[in-house]
Order: C-alpha cells, then structure tokens, then sequence
C-alpha cells in the first residue's frame, strides 16, 4: 500500500511539473509574440520603391538576418557602415574579411537581384574611432570600392573619400541618395571626462570638421537639386541623438550648426536621415526645425550583434521603442501620395517598431 501510495505522490509531481514547464513554455511563446508590432491600416503604405539598409556586420559571427532580409524583395539594399569588423593596418586580413561577406551564399543571392550601396564606419575603414589621421585610408577606400564591385573608371576610384549620389527614377518619382563619408576628413575626437562616456563635445570654439571643405561644397551643390521627391542621407554615426557618450554628429556642435542651416537653406525635398554604428535601433524625429516637415534619423544597427545589456540611454528626439536585439532597417516609399514608412525588422523578417510619415 505505501509503496502505491508513493507513487501516486510522485506521479502527481510529475504532472505538476509538466504543467508547470508547459506554462513556462506558453508564456514564453505569448513573450515572443507580444513584442512583434501591427501597422494600422491608414499607415499601410502602397509601396513604389523599397529599400533594406543595414549596418554592423562581423564578418566571424551568425549571419541570421539575410534570409529575412530576401523575403522583403527590395528595389535596393544600403550598407551604413562596419559593413565588416577589420580593425586592421593589414590590407590582406581586410580583404579576406570582406570575402567572408561575399562568401555568404544568401548574400551573393541579394547581390544578383538588386543594386547595393553603401558607406562605411570605422571598422571597415580599419581602426576603431578612427579619422582623417588614419594612414591606411587610400588602401583601404581601394578594398571598399571593390566589396561594392565598383568600377575601374568610376571617379570614386580616384576621389579622396567615399561620398557619392545614386539617383534611381521609377514611373511614379524620382528618388536621391546621398551618401556621405564621416571618416576621411574628420577631426579628431574629445575624450570626455565622465566615466561612462566615451566622448563628448568640442566646446572651446575651435572650428572642426566631420565632413571636410570638399565634401561640403559638393553635398550643399547636391541639396541644391529639387528634382527628386524624396533625397535619403546616409550618415554612418548618427545626427540627431546627442545625449550619449559614443560617436554623433553632437561631438561636433559647429558641424551640427552647419548641417541645420544647409538643410532649412536646401532646395531638396523630404530629406531623411539614415544612421548606423550604434548597435541598436530607433527613430529620431525633430519637428522644431525651420522644414516643413519633420526630421527623421532613422538608426539601424546589428545585423549579428547588439548589446542589450547596455543600458537604454536617453534620447530627447525618440520615437517608439528602442531595439536592441539583431535587427535591420526598411524603408517604403509611396511617391504619389508623398507618403514613407520605415521599419525596424528583426529575426523571422519579425516587425519590431515603426515610423510613418507624411511629407
């Protein structure tokens, strides 16, 4: 009789666990799809022109993210940036990184259906934090030229620095993308002082470039064109976010200044920021400037890591949910109803945030 009673008792345990670890499971099944967003209906966009942009890459790590990134069928794909992790003075190592990229298979598939552009950061340029005073740059601009399979008589292969437009028209408008090179011609950094920054800004009045004098005449010519519908910036660190310790446009308050004015002076249309580098992703939106329409930094990074450990951070121009897990950056354009929406997609092709505008 005891030994029937004992395991009763145990197979009542037993079945408390299972239901228990059951729950557990649901419960974390209900967690996976709570996070995943909805699009209201009248913020559906009618997509004439889709672009994926994506940005911090290691080259060593998981490559989850292409097969989602496949399934959206974009018209283009923009890298923003540490398109590979080289860190490197040695030109050999850098070209063998970029050949684990193209080694991909569900890369080289994105390859042969659409055109890819991009910009770089730090670590593809090849030393971390790195700018005007890095003495491998003409080595390494060569080696990015040739991971985007530029060609030989392209003036980029003869220009200092990596800034360049892509203009691609369709039946219903006319789109511009300007992508600019933040690492070139740039000033130095300012180490900061509080413990948990990294850097911070120049504030002893001394004139500093992110961009340098040729690049600023060529993009003020470029914002001076109005014949494209919608003009998209590529800036590999971010423009908008100034109230974290990292790389930004705001280590650089003359520059930021300068951007503000060319913008509100611009005869360009619908101007949007995208940004990369922070391994993370959001949307920063200004409304207090002199447009007629507000300003979006729309930052993705982390296509194989990101470090949700850190702490959120503040950013006064937020909207929506900070991302911190893998994710990559969609953009839809409706020329004729002047209408964009922008989404942040992670694993599963999974919609994580999003932004809708109308200009």
């Amino acid at each position: 009789m005891k030994l029937f009673q004992l395991a009763l008792l145990l197979a009542l345990i037993i079945s408390c666990k299972h239901q228990d670890l059951n729950k557990n499971n649901s419960n974390a099944q209900q967690a996976v799809l709570d996070i995943a967003k909805e699009i209201p209906a009248a913020q559906q966009v009618q997509s004439d022109f889709t672009i994926v942009f994506a940005s911090c890459n290691d080259q060593n790590r998981d490559q989850p993210l292409w097969k989602p990134i496949l399934e959206t069928k974009p018209n283009l794909f923009i890298w923003g940036g540490d398109n590979i992790y080289a860190d490197t003075a040695d030109m050999q190592k850098m070209k063998a990184d970029y050949d684990k990229v193209w080694a991909n298979p569900e890369y080289k598939t994105l390859a042969a259906s659409v055109p890819i552009i991009g910009t770089w950061d730090d670590h593809d340029y090849g030393k971390n934090d790195a700018g005007s005073e890095w003495e491998h740059k003409k080595e390494a601009q060569r080696l990015f030229l040739d991971f985007l399979k530029t060609p030989e008589n392209d003036p980029l292969r003869t220009q200092e620095g990596i800034y360049y437009t892509k203009i691609y028209n369709t039946k219903k408008g006319r789109l511009k993308i300007i992508l600019l090179d933040t690492r070139t011609f740039r000033d130095s950094l300012r180490k900061s002082k509080n413990p948990d920054w990294r850097f911070e800004a120049w504030d002893d009045g001394k004139s500093r470039t992110v961009l340098g004098t040729t690049q600023w005449k060529w993009l003020q010519k470029e914002l001076e064109d109005e014949t494209s519908d919608f003009n998209i910036i590529v800036s590999s660190i971010q423009f908008l976010a100034d109230e974290h310790g990292w790389e930004k446009w705001a280590n650089f308050p003359s520059e930021v200044k300068k951007m503000q004015t060319t913008l509100e002076n611009a005869k360009a249309k619908n101007i949007i920021f995208l940004s990369g580098d922070r391994h993370l992703a959001e949307f920063s939106v200004n409304t207090e400037t002199k447009l007629t329409y507000p300003l979006v930094d729309f930052t993705t990074s982390g296509l194989t890591h990101t470090w949700p450990e850190n702490p959120d951070g503040p950013n006064r121009y937020r909207k929506g949910e900070l991302i911190k897990d893998l994710n990559f950056g969609i953009i839809k354009i409706d020329f004729l109803n002047k209408k964009v929406l922008m989404e942040i997609r992670g694993l599963n092709n999974q919609l994580r945030e999003y932004y809708f505008q109308q200009y």
